[in-house]
């Protein structure tokens, strides 16, 4: 029971970076240190923004600490008038201290709050800044948040040789995990380097000894006609848009495509990803749709009875947006959302003016881009008439994440259950929307080995995936199966494996009349991509790699043999998805089934069962020898 004196004694007052330490949650993502990464970027980016740095190097090590290092003009190293100590102690020590609460130093920048490399320290177990400023090196190290070192000279440079080196290793005790991934990380550098013309960012990842550098000049229509690959485009090349004054700045990428694909829909502000998207991404959507339905209406397009929605003109579009403002305001600390309510009209005033003057002088493409949205209008009023597809029993809506299919020939379509959310985006693109529906799990599943079937349930994965699905846990019978295949969708390798044993287990356990009629399949991702000039192949493991290999060294020994490891399903592209793994048929699906006297039962039991761990050391022991393991 709480002590009853409840007086002034009892009142904390907690200074420095206490508040970090003590409540993490409210300032960075504790999932991973990832987001600690990009804070310390970031602040090297904003450098660029402002026209101090042309390169940025960031270097992953094995112990998963992190250097970033940036040729701006180095972080300020004299005595701060007010606090009497040095301007990069500052920075690293104290809540809200930076320069961007204004716009003297910097016109447009990232980090708002002041609280970003602070955090950083906070959550570290160590830190080492290096200042190349003034002719002089620079050095200032802390440890568990606290000052280690004072800041001292070491070294002397070049006048002209400026910049800030930053290296430092999270407490894991803070994270749900310390690993940092190198996908993500490596996902975010390529869109700033793109997002920033002329920028040189490098990436170093010790732990899988990869290297990448990124510079582009040309901007965002390269880059979203290189992430959306081949097929077929309203109009052929994405349309460009771009504004600049004083107090704002916007550039965009948009394009319609004619087929079954997933758009590709990313915006971000002053160059950091904005996943919920925000007031600039509604601005830009209100803008355009706007612009589309006054060029129809003018242009007298629209048939009786027709009226275009937002999702209408959206439906097929992709979109590459990258707003710049001064003061933004964002909903958390993580910049996830923008929330700054002015830029929502000022946005859609931007866009509006810009895409109807494209409009009224590309009359062709846009009237291309004009049916497709009246196809989309009129397919909308045609469904509407029908039984809503993403319906179950009882009027059960179906999960939001589910990207279902057109057709309903239970005998041709097919569900895949993909491994991650980005690897579910993936999917989406590369899928046949006629016959192929995809919905993304979050990582791995429960283990419902044990789990009572009237409980399942309970977890909400497994829920989705059973309104997915269109049958109730320990169902005797199949009627209402809403697809004619199951499929596995998981990473070629061992955490990859782990997903897709847990999914067999719970369809095997708790659906085991899908397993027994044959409806259950595990898709079979290459693992490794082999080029030799024009010509390439996939391989699934090491030994079809090899033979592969040998075989091409065989036939031509002159021609250079080129060989990619795919890390997950999130580094291919959806071409390359479709191509291997989901094209009916260039794909390898393989099928699970039960026969007589089949053990799946209790080999499922010994891997998953918890009151089973002692046989699973014996099976380990004395089989452990036989498994191939992926690096």
């Amino acid at each position: 029971m709480a002590a009853s004196n409840y007086t002034s004694e009892s009142i904390e007052v907690l200074t420095g970076l206490e508040p970090v330490r003590k409540r993490p949650g409210m300032y960075t993502d504790t999932a991973s240190p990832n987001h600690l990464v990009m804070e310390v970027i970031d602040n090297s980016v904003d450098e660029a923004l402002a026209g101090f740095a042309k390169e940025i190097s960031v270097n992953l090590h094995k112990d998963f600490s992190v250097t970033v290092e940036d040729d701006g003009r180095g972080m300020p190293v004299d005595i701060h008038p007010e606090e009497k100590v040095p301007g990069v102690e500052l920075i690293f020590s104290r809540l809200h201290a930076g320069a961007k609460f204004t716009n003297k130093e910097y016109t447009f920048s990232g980090g708002l709050h002041g609280v970003g490399v602070s955090v950083v320290n906070a959550l570290s177990k160590k830190l080492k800044a290096e200042i190349k400023r003034d002719g002089k090196k620079f050095e200032i190290s802390f440890a568990n948040s606290l000052k280690k070192k004072e800041l001292k000279e070491i070294d002397k440079v070049g006048q002209r040789n400026t910049g800030t080196k930053i290296t430092f290793k999270p407490d894991e005790s803070f994270f749900d995990t310390e690993k940092i991934s190198a996908k993500s990380l490596s996902y975010s550098l390529r869109a700033k380097a793109v997002l920033c013309p002329g920028l040189k960012i490098k990436f170093k990842n010790e732990i899988s000894g990869d290297k990448e550098e990124w510079c582009f000049v040309d901007g965002l229509g390269d880059y979203l006609s290189t992430e959306l690959g081949e097929g077929t485009y309203v109009p052929g090349e994405p349309i460009i848009g771009e504004f600049n004054d004083d107090e704002t700045a916007l550039s965009w990428a948009v394009i319609w495509e004619r087929g079954d694909r997933e758009s590709i829909n990313e915006s971000y502000v002053n160059l950091i990803p904005t996943l919920q998207g925000g007031t600039h991404v509604s601005g830009m959507r209100t803008g355009i749709t706007e612009a589309i339905k006054e060029f129809c209406d003018y242009r007298k397009l629209l048939p009786k009875g027709v009226k275009l929605t937002p999702d209408d003109v959206w439906k097929n579009c992709s979109y590459i947006l990258s707003a710049k403002l001064k003061d933004p305001q964002f909903t958390g600390q993580t910049k996830e959302k923008l929330s700054s309510k002015d830029f929502q009209n000022i946005a859609t005033s931007i866009t509006k003016d810009s895409f109807s003057i494209w409009l009224n002088q590309e009359t062709q493409a846009a009237e291309e881009i004009a049916f497709l949205c009246i196809e989309n209008a009129q397919a909308r009023a045609r469904a509407s008439q029908k039984v809503e597809r993403k319906k179950i029993t009882k009027g059960i809506t179906l999960p939001g994440k589910l990207s279902d299919c057109v057709s309903s020939d239970f005998e041709e379509t097919e569900l895949f259950l993909v491994e991650g959310e980005s690897a579910g985006g993936s999917a989406k693109q590369a899928r046949n929307r006629n016959f192929q529906a995809v919905m993304s799990l979050k990582g791995k599943i429960l283990n419902t080995w044990e789990v009572n079937t009237d409980s399942v349930t309970q977890s909400q994965e497994v829920k989705d995936i059973a309104m997915a699905v269109g049958l109730d846990p320990g169902c005797k019978e199949l009627t209402g199966l809403r697809y004619g295949k199951i499929c596995i969708l998981a990473d070629a390798d061992t955490d990859g494996a782990h997903i897709a044993t847990l999914i067999c287990a719970l369809f095997l356990k708790h659906f085991r009349p899908l397993v027994e009629k044959g409806h259950l399949f595990v898709a079979q991702p290459p693992l490794f991509r082999i080029d030799q000039g024009k010509d390439v192949f996939y391989a699934l493991d090491e030994d079809e790699k090899d033979q592969i290999v040998k075989q091409l060294t065989k036939q031509n020994k002159v021609k250079k043999i080129e060989i990619q490891r795919f890390k997950g399903l999130g580094e291919m592209n959806p071409s390359q998805l479709r191509e291997t793994t989901m094209q009916v048929d260039g794909r390898r699906l393989l099928k699970l089934t039960l026969e007589k006297g089949n053990t799946a039962t209790s080999m499922m039991d010994k891997l998953l069962s918890k009151k089973r761990a002692a046989d699973r050391k014996d099976w380990l022991e004395t089989k452990g020898n036989l498994a191939t393991l992926n690096e």
